[in-house]
């Protein structure tokens, strides 16, 4: 089976695409994702759950969760169950199975170290396959303390530095115009991310857009200001004063 959770949750098998759809499962089967291969304290599900009020008979709802789930995961042709009763708490064994979320961070990984060795086009190849396994937003009702709150925000950090990569692979192989629409939509989407108004002005000046260019600088200068009361970083600057000093007349 796969389990994937790079978007609303669900369960893979074969041809089969299974949806538990009960919301407190859910949060159940997601905290045994988050923490695969080892064991859950039932206390850390029950807060997962219910928060820091669970109600007075939690923990028999919590096993019939349990239950549910088990069935929901039997399949005749396998034995055992995949999860399992521990001292204290519980277990998913991932061990026959595959979980999309370790995908994307092997993938991820891979590409960040052909980055480094500046085999680019490997590096975009795979940072491309990593971002594809994305199907949508996950869960956005987490409490935000939550530890599945806590490994998604990881996650979409993991996925953000991803795309700024991929972008960087990108220009490094000369699709400067090719990068223009989909680093508008990222600096849309991330306003205070400024590595991304770095790519797109450099997309832009290298695809002879040089007044588009300085536009993106000042609204990123107008964002961060708004938002935060900064100038733009360092980097975003020095690009910034390269563009101007190129259109600037030879004395």
């Amino acid at each position: 089976m796969r389990y994937e959770i790079l978007g609303p949750l669900r369960v893979v098998d074969g041809d089969h695409v299974l949806a538990i759809g009960a919301p407190k499962r859910e949060l159940v089967l997601g905290m045994l994702l988050v923490r695969s291969n080892q064991v859950v304290p039932a206390d850390d599900l029950i807060t997962e759950v219910w928060g820091d009020d669970p109600p007075r008979r939690a923990r028999a709802a919590l096993h019939v969760s349990i239950s549910h789930l088990r069935k929901f995961l039997a399949r005749p042709d396998r034995a055992g169950n995949p999860i399992v009763t521990q001292p204290g708490g519980y277990l998913l064994d991932l061990s026959r199975d595959e979980l999309d979320a370790h995908e994307f961070v092997r993938l991820a990984e891979l590409g960040r170290n052909h980055i480094k060795q500046r085999r680019f086009e490997e590096a975009a190849a795979l940072m491309e396959s990593a971002l594809g396994l994305w199907r949508g937003p996950t869960r956005g009702d987490l409490p935000s303390g939550s530890a599945i709150s806590r490994y998604v925000t990881w996650l979409m950090e993991l996925r953000l530095g991803c795309s700024e990569m991929l972008a960087d692979a990108q220009l490094e192989l000369g699709f400067h115009r090719e990068l223009v629409p989909s680093l508008y939509s990222l600096t849309a989407e991330h306003p205070l991310r400024e590595v991304f108004y770095r790519q797109l002005m450099l997309a832009l000046y290298r695809s002879d857009r040089k007044a588009d260019a300085l536009m993106v600088y000042q609204t990123a200068r107008r964002t961060l200001n708004a938002e935060l009361g900064l100038e733009p970083c360092r980097s975003v600057q020095d690009l910034q004063q390269t563009i101007l000093m190129a259109d600037a007349p030879a004395r």
